[in-house]
C-alpha cells in the first residue's frame, strides 16, 4: 500500500499530536503513525507550567482539560532544609492557574482534536525505514501495520518518537548540548493529600514532588543522582521509594492524611540533550529533539512549545522559517537546560539552589513571553510546502 501525504508524523503523543492539531488547522494533510494504542498512560511528571496552560487556552483545548476535573493550580511551595517558599500563581497572559492532566487525558484531548481538524492517526503502526530521493532528502517513510506494509510519501517527515527517537537516529541528528547529570526518578500516585498546589521539597541528595491530577490524585515522585540508583526493582525500589518519603520531614503531615494508590514505577535516568532538529526532508519534536532532566517538571512546556514553532515555520514553508525554528528553540532552551543540568548535579548549597530556581522562574518568564508575542496562527497563510504532494 502507498500514501501521499503532505507531512507524516512519527509519534502521537503530546508533541505529535499538538504539531499534528496545529498543521491540519493550516490545511495540510497530515498522517499520524504510531506503534502504541490510542488513549494510553506513560512516563510523566504531568506539571504544565504557564507557557504550555498559555498555549492550550489559544489552541481552545484547555476547556476539555478542565472540564474533565483536573485540578487547578495556584501556588507553588518550595521546601528547603531552612526554610518554605510559597509562590502565588498571578493571572497572566489570559492564565490564571496552571494544570496537571495525566498523559492519558491530555494526549487524547490534542489526538481528538487533531483528528476533528482533519490529522489522520495509524495507531498500531511501526516506522521501519525512511525513504530518501537521490540527493539524500527524506521523502517519505515506510511502516509496518497490522494490515500489511505501508509506504507514505510526503514532503516532510517528522520525529515526535521520543527520548529514544529511531528518525533522529535514522538521519543522524547531531547533539548541540549535552547534559553531565541525571536523576533517577521513582513515583506513585496517592489519594487524600491536602495539598492544592505544586510541591517542591528539598534535601541534600534528594528531591521530593507532589503533584495533584486527576480523579483526586497526586503524583508523587522522589528523586536522586541516578547513580545512587541500584539495580534491585520490585520490592526493593518502593522500600527505597518510601524510606526516601519518610526523610522528608516537611511532607509527613501531607502524607499521613494520604494513602498510596498505585505501584512504585522508576525511571533510571538519562542525560539530557538538545539535537538539531531540521534536515532535509526531517525535523524532530519533543523528546526527540530536546530533552532535559525531568527533576525541573518542564518536559510537556518543552513539547508543546516547539510543537507550535515547528509549525509555524513549516506553515512558512522555507529554508529560513525552518532555520529560526532551530535558532529560536536554541535560545529558549539554552538557559533553561543548564539550569536543570545544575540543578540535577545535587552539588548546590541551599542558597544557590534558590538562586538557580529564581533563574529558571526568570527564563519561564521569557519563555511565556516569546510565546505570547507571536501573532495567533489562524493569521499565517500556507505556503505551498503544505499544499499536497504531487
Amino acid at each position: 500500500m502507498t500514501r501521499n501525504v503532505d507531512i507524516v508524523i512519527v509519534g502521537a503523543r503530546c508533541a505529535g499530536a499538538a504539531t499534528a492539531l496545529l498543521l491540519a488547522r493550516a490545511g495540510a494533510r497530515v498522517l499520524v503513525v504510531d506503534k502504541g494504542v490510542y488513549g494510553t498512560d506513560t512516563l510523566s511528571t504531568h506539571a504544565l507550567m504557564r507557557g504550555a496552560v498559555f498555549q492550550l487556552h489559544r489552541w481552545g483545548v484547555l476547556p476539555a482539560i478542565v472540564e474533565a476535573g483536573t485540578p487547578a493550580v495556584r501556588s507553588t511551595r518550595f521546601a528547603y532544609t531552612s526554610q518554605d517558599v510559597t509562590v502565588t500563581i498571578e493571572p497572566r497572559y489570559g492564565v490564571d492557574a496552571l494544570y496537571a492532566p495525566r498523559r492519558v487525558l491530555l494526549d487524547r484531548v490534542l489526538v481528538d482534536a487533531a483528528s476533528e481538524s482533519g490529522a489522520e492517526f495509524l495507531f498500531h503502526g511501526k516506522a521501519i525505514e525512511l525513504a530518501r530521493e537521490a540527493d539524500g532528502r527524506v521523502s517519505g517513510l515506510a511502516v509496518d501495520t497490522p494490515h500489511g506494509s505501508l509506504a507514505i510519501r510526503a514532503h516532510l517527515v517528522i520525529g515526535a518518537d521520543g527520548l529514544h527517537s529511531a528518525i533522529a537516529r535514522w538521519v543522524g541528528a547531531l547533539e548541540i548540548l549535552t547534559g553531565r547529570h541525571a536523576t533517577a526518578v521513582l513515583y506513585s500516585y496517592w489519594q487524600g493529600l491536602p495539598s492544592v498546589g505544586y510541591e517542591w521539597h528539598y534535601a541534600q541528595q534528594a528531591s521530593v514532588g507532589a503533584i495533584p491530577t486527576n480523579d483526586g490524585a497526586h503524583c508523587v515522585f522522589v528523586s536522586f543522582p541516578a547513580e545512587h540508583l541500584a539495580h534491585t526493582p520490585g520490592a526493593n525500589a518502593t522500600d527505597k521509594y518510601e524510606r526516601l518519603l519518610r526523610e522528608f520531614a516537611s511532607l509527613t503531615p501531607l502524607l499521613s492524611q494520604a494513602r498510596r494508590v498505585d505501584a512504585v514505577r522508576g525511571f533510571g535516568g538519562q542525560r539530557g540533550f538538545l539535537r538539531r532538529s531540521t534536515g532535509p526532508g526531517w525535523a524532530l519534536v519533543g523528546d526527540a529533539g530536546y530533552f532535559k532532566d525531568p527533576l525541573t517538571a518542564h518536559g510537556i512546556t518543552d513539547a508543546l512549545r516547539d510543537a507550535e514553532l515547528l509549525a509555524r515555520a513549516v506553515i512558512a514553508g522555507s529554508d529560513l522559517a525552518l532555520a529560526e525554528y532551530e535558532t529560536t528553540r536554541l535560545d529558549l532552551s539554552r538557559q533553561l537546560f543548564a539550569v536543570t543540568d545544575q540543578i540535577a548535579s545535587f552539588r548546590w548549597t541551599e542558597p544557590e539552589l534558590q538562586s538557580l530556581h529564581r533563574a529558571f522562574s526568570a527564563e519561564m518568564s521569557r519563555e511565556t513571553r516569546a510565546l505570547a508575542t507571536l501573532e495567533p496562527l489562524s493569521c499565517l497563510s500556507p505556503s505551498a510546502s503544505v499544499l499536497p504532494v504531487a
